[in-house]
């Protein structure tokens, strides 16, 4: 045993995390003892870092651990080598981290690892002791079940058009040639996931209309300014790309402007999702459990077209998240409402 893995396995942890570690471990990637896993944390999250460690500890299967912070500075400008070598002989790999600015590029230097190799990942960004509390403990099967309902419908549908009270109205036209996915928190080597789970996303056709974030904003700036409901963002996009952002907090919009203009695709829209997760019935200011909350989130930038099909790229990716949707999907049998002010209209 590595003395990192030892090092986690000394350290103490709130009891409270023990239920969404296991659920991350047996239950979201099934986790095999014959199996080998690459466990990366952090200093700031090495608590949640050590109640997955007991787990994989628990489980007899072969593990590796890593804090960053021991093989390189913050915030990173590459994945450290060992972190990338040690995933190569992985079948599984588990990445809870708290982010720091700028450090997209080494992220996606380990997921290119774990597309490449078809590696069962869980991405836990910015996980904390209330995703552990909250999203991580929901009945990922049950989500897993609405999950594959909507995919069945959504994979239909031509034209998917969104209302919000709050003002958004947007029509989204869907790219036959683009893939669907569901990221339910049941991980498959198909597609690597986040947790807590709860989403089927893909790369849309061309999005028009205006989205309002009373949510939140993804990747760091969730963390500066946190939840909106106070200071809404809107977003005017026409023909997939932003034309304007708005909101009563100046600093926020030109945050907002800034990053979605880093790269000639930064403001273009990289992915359309439904939140599935029926276990989250708030937003709490933290991208990686509130993206999974009932409803319609975006990302403007990189579309994941390794999985998506989309053939484009970018080197940012921005989650916004809006309250209280209205859905309908248009496919060729005519529209179905599938959400009513926030609420599935299918069953689990």
């Amino acid at each position: 045993m590595t003395a990192t893995a030892s090092q986690l396995l000394s350290l103490p942890y709130p009891a409270d995390f023990i239920e969404g570690a296991r659920s991350a471990v047996t239950t979201c990637l099934r986790i095999q003892p014959s199996e080998k896993v690459t466990l990366i944390t952090d200093v700031q999250t090495k608590a949640i870092g050590a109640s997955l460690a007991v787990q994989l500890e628990k489980n007899g299967c072969t593990w590796n651990a890593f804090i960053l912070e021991d093989l390189a500075p913050r915030p990173l400008v590459d994945m450290p080598a060992e972190v990338l070598s040690d995933m190569e002989t992985s079948e599984v790999s588990i990445f809870a981290v708290q982010v720091q600015a700028n450090e997209l590029r080494s992220r996606m230097q380990m997921t290119d690892v774990v597309n490449r190799r078809h590696m069962r990942h869980a991405h836990m960004v910015n996980i904390t002791s209330d995703v552990m509390c909250q999203g991580m403990r929901a009945d990922f099967n049950r989500v897993d079940r609405l999950s594959q309902q909507v995919l069945d419908r959504v994979r239909r549908a031509h034209r998917i058009r969104a209302t919000t009270a709050a003002g958004t109205n947007i029509v989204s036209e869907m790219n036959p040639g683009y893939k669907w996915f569901k990221t339910s928190g049941i991980i498959s080597p198909e597609k690597w996931g986040n947790l807590p789970g709860g989403e089927c996303f893909t790369s849309p056709g061309e999005v028009n209309g205006t989205f309002v974030v009373d949510g939140v904003v993804g990747d760091w700036l969730c963390a500066r300014y946190g939840l909106l409901a106070g200071t809404p963002l809107t977003i005017e996009i026409r023909e997939n790309r932003i034309v304007s952002c708005k909101s009563k907090n100046k600093q926020l919009e030109a945050d907002f402007w800034e990053y979605t203009h880093t790269d000639e695709n930064s403001d273009r829209v990289g992915e359309f999702a439904i939140g599935t997760n029926l276990g989250v019935d708030h937003v709490i200011g933290n991208i990686l459990q509130d993206e999974k909350f009932p409803g319609i989130h975006i990302a403007f930038g990189n579309p994941y077209g390794e999985h998506t099909g989309a053939p484009w790229r970018s080197s940012t990716h921005i989650d916004v998240v809006g309250l209280g949707f209205n859905i309908w999907l248009e496919t060729d049998e005519g529209e179905e409402q599938i959400m009513r002010d926030g609420k599935f209209l299918i069953a689990a």
